[in-house]
C-alpha cells in the first residue's frame, strides 16, 4: 500500500539521464518504487500523463530569511517548482547575533526582508533561527554562515583589521555555523561590514570549514570589477582549500562576459572546485543604501543613519550617482505608506520632482524611510546571461526578494519557469534534462543535501510535476506579482503542497536540511 502514486509521468531524473516513462510510488517521505504500478493500492494518486516528473527545484540564492517566518507557504516560489530555499546569502542575515548586534541587522535588512523589531523573539545562533523554520514551512530550507554577522560578533562594527585572537574567533564562529548545519560560508563584499574585510582575513575565516569542505559562496567585490572580484574569490578558495561558488554572476558587455567565461574555463576550474549561480534576467535589484559610500558604515549600521546629513558624504554619493543612469533605476518597495506611490517610478523622475540634487533627494528619502528603500535596475534583455546559463558550472539562484506589494524584481516569481520555458522550449539553449539537473541534481550534490536532487528509489520525495509545453513565467518588471504557469503539482517530503497549481491548505512538511546529513 502506497501513500501516493504518480502515474504515467515522463521522468526527468535530475541526473542528466534520458527521460523515461514510469509510475512513482511514495511511502511516507520517500520514493519507494519507480516502475509500472498498475493495480497497486494507494491512498491517493496523481495523473501525470503529458507531464514531466522531476526532482524538486533548489534555489541556492534567496532572501526569504524573514519572509518565511510570516509566510510559511511562499506561493511565488512553490508555483515555480522550488522545494528548497537557501537562506543567509550575501553574508547578511538575522543570525548569528547577540544583544549588541541584532538590532543593527534588523535595521539594515528591512529593505530585503521587512522584519520588524517587535518580531525578534530572542534567537542568537544559526541553529536557533533555523529551528523557527524547521517543520513550519511548505518548502525545505538550508543555509550558509553569513560572514557579516560573524565578523561583527568577533570584531564589532566598523573598519578595522582582525588581530590573531580575532582570527581564531572568526574561525570558531564559522565552525559553529557548520556544526549548526550550514553548507558553507557566504559573503557579500560590497555590503556592511564585510566590505572592510581583507583577502587574508577571509582566507583565515574560510579555513574554519576546510575539514568539512563547506562551500565559500560569495557576492564578489563588484566595486573592483567583476573579473577582479572573481579572481579574489578563487584565490580565497585556493588558499583555504575549499570549494568556491559565485553568487548571481553576470557581465554587462559582450567583452566582459567573454573575459569571465575565459577565466572560468582556463583558470578557475583548474584552481578550485568552482561553480556559480545566475538568475535568468539582465536587470537586477538591491537596496538604495548599497549605493552609499562605504565610509558611511565605519561606525556601524545604527550610526550610519545620522551620517546621511553630512555634506562631505553627500558629495561623494553625488559623484557616484553622476556615473549612473537614473532613468533605468526604479523604486521597488519602501515601508512608508505615504510613499507607496513612488514604487515603479524612476529615480530620475523622483529627483526631478524634488528639484534637488540626486544625492540630497535620495539621502533625505533614506532618512524618511529609515534606510529601507529597495531598488530595481531595469535593463533590456539582451541575452548576455545566456552564456552563463549554458555553462557546466551554472545552477539556479533566483536572488529573489519578496514583498507582497510594490514593484519588486520579477525573478521572485518567474526564474525557474523562465529557464524551462524561454530558454529550453523557445530558445533551445539547453536540453530539458540539462536544465532540470541545473535546478535540482547539481545544487543538491554541490551542497551535500543527502537523498535529494534525484528521482531515485530511496530518495526523499521532493518532486515537481509540470507541463513542458506550457510552463512559463508571467511576471514582468511592470507587473511582477504574477504567478508562473505550467507547474501542476509540488510534493515536499512525500506531502503535496501544490495540487493542480493551487496551494494545499495547512501543508507545511518542509525541513531544515543540514549539510551532509540525510
Amino acid at each position: 500500500m502506497f501513500d501516493l502514486i504518480i502515474r504515467s509521468g515522463t521522468i526527468v531524473d535530475g541526473q542528466k539521464r534520458p527521460r523515461y516513462h514510469a509510475d512513482i510510488g511514495i511511502t511516507g517521505d520517500r520514493i519507494t518504487a519507480i516502475e509500472s504500478l498498475a493495480g497497486a493500492e494507494t491512498h491517493a494518486e496523481i495523473d501525470a500523463a503529458d507531464c514531466v516528473v522531476a526532482p524538486g527545484f533548489i534555489d541556492v540564492h534567496t532572501h526569504s530569511d524573514a519572509v518565511l517566518l510570516t509566510q510559511p507557504h511562499l506561493l511565488s516560489k512553490t508555483t515555480q517548482g522550488f522545494t528548497t530555499e537557501f537562506l543567509m546569502l550575501d553574508g547578511i542575515s538575522y543570525a548569528p547575533v547577540n544583544a549588541q548586534t541584532v538590532h543593527a541587522w534588523i535595521q539594515y535588512l528591512r529593505a530585503l526582508d521587512g522584519l520588524r523589531f517587535e518580531q525578534y523573539t530572542g534567537w542568537e545562533s544559526i541553529a536557533d533561527f533555523m529551528r523557527l523554520l524547521d517543520g513550519k514551512t511548505a518548502q525545505n530550507v538550508a543555509t550558509f554562515v553569513p560572514y557579516a554577522n560573524v565578523r561583527t560578533l568577533a570584531l564589532g562594527f566598523g573598519e578595522r583589521n582582525a588581530n590573531d585572537y580575532q582570527l581564531v574567533d572568526l574561525q570558531e564562529l564559522v565552525r559553529q555555523g557548520m556544526r549548526d548545519g550550514a553548507c558553507g560560508l557566504s559573503t557579500g563584499l560590497d555590503y556592511v561590514d564585510e566590505c572592510f574585510a581583507t583577502t587574508d582575513e577571509l582566507v583565515a575565516a574560510a579555513l574554519g570549514m576546510r575539514a568539512e569542505q563547506g562551500v565559500y559562496v560569495t557576492h564578489v567585490r563588484y566595486a573592483r570589477g567583476t573579473l577582479e572580484g572573481v579572481k579574489e574569490a578563487v584565490d580565497i578558495g585556493r588558499r583555504a582549500g575549499v570549494p568556491v561558488h559565485i553568487s548571481h554572476l553576470k557581465g554587462n558587455t559582450e567583452a566582459e562576459v567573454e573575459a569571465l567565461i575565459d577565466y572560468i574555463d582556463l583558470v578557475a576550474v583548474n584552481e578550485v572546485d568552482f561553480s556559480f549561480d545566475v538568475y535568468p534576467y539582465m536587470g537586477s535589484s538591491t537596496m538604495l543604501q548599497y549605493l552609499l559610500p562605504l565610509e558611511v558604515w565605519n561606525d556601524g549600521v545604527l550610526a550610519a543613519y545620522g551620517k546621511l546629513t553630512a555634506p562631505a558624504l553627500r558629495e561623494r554619493f553625488q559623484r557616484r550617482l553622476d556615473t549612473m543612469d537614473l532613468k533605468q533605476i526604479t523604486f521597488a518597495w519602501m515601508p512608508g505608506r505615504h510613499n507607496q506611490h513612488l514604487c515603479g517610478m524612476t529615480l530620475e523622475k523622483y529627483v526631478s520632482r524634488t528639484r534637488r540634487r540626486p544625492a540630497d533627494a535620495l539621502c533625505d528619502l533614506l532618512i524618511e524611510e529609515g534606510m529601507a528603500v529597495l531598488l530595481v535596475f531595469q535593463r533590456t534583455e539582451d541575452g548576455l546571461e545566456a552564456e552563463f546559463l549554458d555553462h557546466p558550472c551554472y545552477m539556479m539562484g533566483s536572488d529573489g526578494i519578496f514583498f507582497p506589494s510594490g514593484k519588486i524584481h520579477p525573478r521572485q516569481y518567474g526564474s525557474a519557469p523562465r529557464l524551462l520555458g524561454h530558454y529550453v522550449r523557445r530558445k533551445r539553449l539547453m536540453s530539458l534534462e540539462d536544465a532540470v539537473y541545473k535546478l535540482s541534481g547539481f545544487p543538491a550534490a554541490r551542497h551535500k543535501l543527502r537523498g535529494r536532487g534525484a528521482v531515485r528509489k530511496g530518495y526523499f520525495a521532493d518532486l515537481v510535476i509540470f507541463d513542458p509545453e506550457t510552463v512559463h513565467d508571467n511576471a514582468t518588471f511592470d507587473d511582477p506579482h504574477q504567478l508562473s504557469s505550467g507547474v501542476e503539482h509540488v510534493i515536499v517530503n512525500g506531502v503535496p503542497i501544490l495540487k493542480e497549481g493551487k496551494p494545499v491548505s495547512g501543508a507545511l512538511p518542509g525541513r531544515y536540511l543540514r549539510f551532509g546529513i540525510e
